[in-house]
């Protein structure tokens, strides 16, 4: 921990503070978990933003160890319905999210020390929630960024559309139209398979099993 941060959190009072930072595509969301606004790292966060709207609520962080990548849930008071249609757009998800902590200066306006990150990840899942009296929240599923590590190699074909999107011009598979060889991506052949052969050539390259 920062030693000034540490050093006011070890005083009698403190003014405390939460913040969110959510890097949209081509807007940098920084909201705070109460009124006014605040100087963090020389970036400006405020409680209301005049787009997007209000912090509303936040889920219980919490360390543990699993089979799963940690997350945590925030949930926005969106203004309107063109906010809330960007904030739930799929092009928000796998924007970099921080969750911050740390101490304020009440006098300078100013964050005391380096704030301490408490979450570092990535927008995973939006949900849009209309409430009884019509107000609409946005709630944003955010995962660390080890969920990366739990993808699984879904869609990947040995075709030359798929070759040639993550290797543009390489064309080892242009000519591939079928293949009568069973290719187990990922995983083990079922044990006493056998992978027929009718003579006919093709081309396997990085994708044999």
């Amino acid at each position: 921990m920062d030693p000034a941060l540490k050093n006011a959190l070890a005083q009698p009072a403190v003014l405390l503070f939460g913040a969110l930072k959510i890097e949209l595509p081509g807007y940098t969301l920084r909201l705070l978990d109460g009124a006014g606004s605040l100087i963090v790292n020389g970036e400006t966060y405020i409680g209301l933003d005049e787009t997007f709207g209000t912090l509303a609520g936040m889920s219980e962080l919490a360390e543990e160890m699993g089979d799963s990548a940690p997350e945590v849930t925030v949930t926005l008071n969106s203004p309107d319905l063109s906010a809330t249609a960007v904030l739930a757009h799929p092009g928000t998800q796998g924007s970099r999210a921080q969750i911050i902590v740390g101490a304020a200066d009440p006098i300078s306006g100013l964050s005391i020390g380096v704030p301490e990150v408490l979450f570092l990840g990535e927008i995973d899942v939006p949900t849009v929630n209309i409430e009884q009296d019509g107000s609409r929240t946005v709630e944003f599923t955010i995962v660390s960024v080890f969920e990366r590590l739990f993808e699984v190699e879904e869609g990947q074909r040995a075709t030359n559309g798929w070759h040639q999107s993550i290797c543009p011009g390489e064309l080892g598979l242009e000519f591939m139209t079928g293949t009568d060889v069973n290719l187990y991506w990922g995983v083990k052949p079922p044990q006493g398979s056998t992978a027929k052969s009718s003579g006919t050539k093709s081309v396997m390259g990085k994708y044999s099993a």
